[in-house]
């Protein structure tokens, strides 16, 4: 079987897993998928889907927005965006409403600036997906 050569996906999966000191085995059984895919996973001859990616890096505990670029699902600059607003969201010392204008005032400087700007839709699908929350995995953020 030919690789695919997704990024070197595979080969920073190894690395972290062997920096969590976990083996593929563990890793397999934390995230959900089974020792021969993940095994393919590394060894850069499958291709996983985002939801694959977000259980291993959730397993992992890393950015699935990392694995996303990675693999060629996600540019870099989107995921740095999507991370932005992650920490808006998640930071609990403020309430809903000032997350949104937070996230609005962002936004404005952003587009000020010259960078395309996401719409909020797309951004919460992104962020519901590496979240773990219903969005639906399957399609390609």
């Amino acid at each position: 079987m030919a690789s695919l050569h997704v990024g070197n996906l595979g080969e920073y999966l190894r690395e972290q897993r062997r920096s969590a000191q976990l083996s593929l085995r563990q890793l397999a059984d934390a995230a959900g998928v089974s020792n021969p895919y993940l095994s393919q996973i590394e060894r850069g001859l499958r291709k996983p889907s985002a939801e694959v990616l977000q259980q291993v890096a959730k397993a992992l505990r890393i950015s699935a927005e990392t694995l996303y670029v990675r693999a060629g699902i996600l540019d870099e600059k989107e995921r740095d965006e999507l991370e932005t607003r992650a920490v808006i969201l998640a930071d609990p010392s403020i309430n809903e409403r000032q997350k949104q204008v937070l996230l609005q005032i962002y936004e404005s400087f952003r587009k000020e600036n010259g960078f395309e700007t996401s719409s909020y839709d797309d951004l919460a699908e992104h962020s519901d997906a590496a979240d773990g929350r219903d969005a639906d995995p399957k399609q390609t953020p």
